[in-house]
């Protein structure tokens, strides 16, 4: 599989400032969502992702993560095979997300 780009929690935040025109696809498993999550992220598991691929719009940006980033990776490089171009993987994932965008998101 291809790589795919990686932007830091940072670059996400000034680039969609109000997560407009773009997905923010959270690829954790449902346990982890109660211990952190960030508001307005579309939440589809990484192990239903291949079932659930018309749930993704290919014509927005698709900022995919997970707890550090190893996961989302993975999904973002199924994505980009998949037909869709415009895909990124959250370096460092909601963990990364948490200490440098949003304190109020939880860490575990």
């Amino acid at each position: 599989m291809s790589d795919v780009p990686e932007l830091s929690p940072i670059e996400v935040d000034r680039r969609w400032p109000q997560r407009d025109g773009v997905v923010l696809l959270d690829v954790r498993e449902p346990e982890e969502l109660e211990q952190a999550a960030i508001a307005d992220a579309l939440h589809i598991p990484m192990m239903q992702v291949p079932a659930r691929l018309d749930e993704l719009p290919k014509d927005k940006p698709i900022v995919v993560f997970c707890h550090l980033g190893g996961r989302s990776r993975r999904v973002a490089q199924f994505l980009a095979a998949n037909g869709f171009e415009q895909v990124f993987n959250l370096d460092g994932g909601i963990d990364a997300w948490s200490q440098q965008v949003d304190g109020r998101v939880g860490r575990y």
